[in-house]
């Protein structure tokens, strides 16, 4: 988008190779018959009678006409089913002006009897099984080489909380939840705007999936749309459980440590991020919410930085920045200045190090990578067991552990302390995936301090750079505002501007309405 067209990996063949088995197999499908009881064994062989299957049989005009409702049990909503379709079927024998032909009779029913908002007509196997396996409802008609499908989706779903991955002091407590209508609804509560789209896509050729693309129609650049659902159109899977998988399939570089995605579970998030012109997907079945394009600024930021003033906003933005840079080179600083550079540490601060190193058996590398995978096993394991013990788990053990281990002098204090303040500032950043990236990067950092000292980080340092700078999320460049620089947007890169100031959207993401939607979402 920046300086040219969007980012296409070179798959094009493959892809539309892809495209075209997807499309085949869609078009693929039994056609429904007019034989009621033929209609009703293909859809029992075809899901191998199942105890869950519900096929209710009954006649209309006094035996004239038979037909059948078709649905799961345990996926619908049967008060909507016995009041609103099953019931007035069986009143439909109460009227005197029913015509006789079946057609006409079917398309009474369609129109005026059924009361469900949802009701599509479908002519192929295929779109039965789907919608039934999805909570819908299916009626046949004897006689009638047509169905009806409703929607009377029912199955029992978790209530909106709290975000458990993204609280905040300030701000909403609703999170997304795994039903896919509730978060559409949670997303248009936030933006009451006509212009908002949302497209729907079906992912994975055995589970069905419903991915539906979120956008805002007049902001959001088109050639930023085009490429999503063509990479969209790509993916061929089974099924895709959650939207882990999505961001897998269609981001730009696979290799690369840093997340092109941004995941949330907050719907204020996802809305600040439309109202910038960027793209949101959502997955049935899972409460993250993906957000593309991002750039490394994006991983630092909080929604509750726009709900303070901007002075706290920019401290608080401020000091993620430092947790980040302490996240990263605390340990290999320590080793290169223990290893290589002991001139560069403070007299005073020198004897001190040397006195609690005096009789560690390690060098500061391992010593390091030692508390370094220590900490990470704490956290690891504090996350998988249940809350009652996990967080106790963490704090106990790292209490234990590094105190066991400095008083059996297998490392020294300032070591623990290093540690400490790295998993400290690793804890500081908002996003867990860009976390858990940072942590990875630390051991290369580490690795690098202990070749070359010094040397070694600003090697390292360079070589994340040009990662970064050759990086894009959806063609978008990944170091975007810094390089290409924008500096329009540096507004609310690493201080946060008042908001009277931020009256235009990200210049980088090349909106077609790029006028004033400052974090309030309102226009000024």
């Amino acid at each position: 988008m920046v300086r040219g067209s969007f980012f296409k990996r070179n798959k094009d063949k493959k892809d539309k190779k892809q495209e075209k088995t997807n499309n085949e197999q869609e078009n693929f499908s039994i056609e429904i018959g007019k034989d009621l009881e033929k209609n009703l064994d293909n859809i029992r062989k075809m899901l191998d009678k199942p105890n869950d299957l519900i096929i209710r049989e009954f006649t209309i005009r006094h035996s004239d006409h038979k037909g059948a409702l078709v649905f799961i049990d345990g996926l619908v909503d049967k008060d909507v089913i016995n009041n609103r379709i099953l019931l007035r079927l069986q009143r439909v024998n109460e009227r005197r002006d029913l015509p006789s032909s079946d057609s006409k009779l079917f398309d009474i029913i369609y129109r005026e009897i059924i009361s469900v908002s949802d009701i599509q007509r479908s002519k192929t196997l295929d779109d039965v099984s789907n919608a039934i396996l999805y909570g819908g409802t299916a009626f046949y008609l004897d006689g009638i080489d047509d169905v009806l499908i409703m929607d009377t989706k029912g199955w029992e779903s978790r209530s909106i909380e709290e975000p458990m991955t993204e609280p905040v002091i300030r701000g909403p407590r609703e999170g997304f939840v795994e039903n896919l209508r509730t978060n559409m609804v949670l997303i248009r509560r936030h933006i009451q705007d006509p212009n908002l789209r949302f497209k729907t896509h079906q992912i994975g050729r055995r589970s069905k999936r419903n991915l539906v693309v979120t956008y805002i129609d007049g902001i959001t650049h088109p050639d930023l749309l085009k490429e999503i659902n063509r990479r969209l159109k790509t993916i061929d899977m089974d099924d895709a459980p959650e939207s882990g998988y999505i961001e897998q399939w269609i981001e730009d570089s696979f290799l690369s440590p840093f997340p092109q995605f941004l995941n949330t579970e907050r719907p204020d998030r996802v809305a600040f991020s439309l109202l910038e012109g960027k793209v949101a997907i959502l997955l049935d079945g899972t409460p993250f919410v993906l957000i593309a394009p991002i750039s490394i600024g994006n991983a630092l930021q909080s929604p509750e930085d726009y709900y303070e003033r901007w002075t706290i906003g920019t401290l608080l933005r401020s000091l993620r920045y430092l947790a980040a840079f302490i996240a990263i080179f605390a340990p290999a600083l320590y080793i290169a200045l223990v290893s290589f550079h002991q001139g560069m540490i403070p007299s005073k601060l020198a004897f001190s190090i040397a006195a609690t190193r005096d009789g560690v058996p390690f060098p500061a590398f391992v010593e390091a990578f030692l508390m370094g995978v220590t900490m990470e096993l704490l956290r690891e394991a504090g996350a998988r067991l249940p809350k009652t013990i996990g967080q106790t788990i963490g704090i106990v053990g790292g209490l234990v552990i590094g105190d066991a281990a400095v008083q059996a002098g297998v490392v020294s204090p300032i070591m623990v302390i290093v540690v400490a303040l790295t998993a400290i500032a690793s804890f500081s950043l908002p996003a867990y995936s860009v976390a858990i990236s940072f942590r990875l990067i630390r051991f290369g950092f580490m690795f690098a301090a202990a070749i070359f000292g010094l040397y070694g980080i600003i090697i390292a340092y360079i070589m994340v750079n040009i990662h970064i700078v050759n990086l894009k999320s959806i063609g978008v460049p990944y170091s975007a505002p810094f390089a290409p620089s924008f500096f329009s947007d540096w507004k609310d890169l690493v201080l946060r501007a008042p908001i009277q100031v931020l009256t235009k959207r990200p210049t980088y993401l090349k909106t077609t309405d790029p006028e004033s939607a400052n974090k309030g979402g309102q226009k000024t």
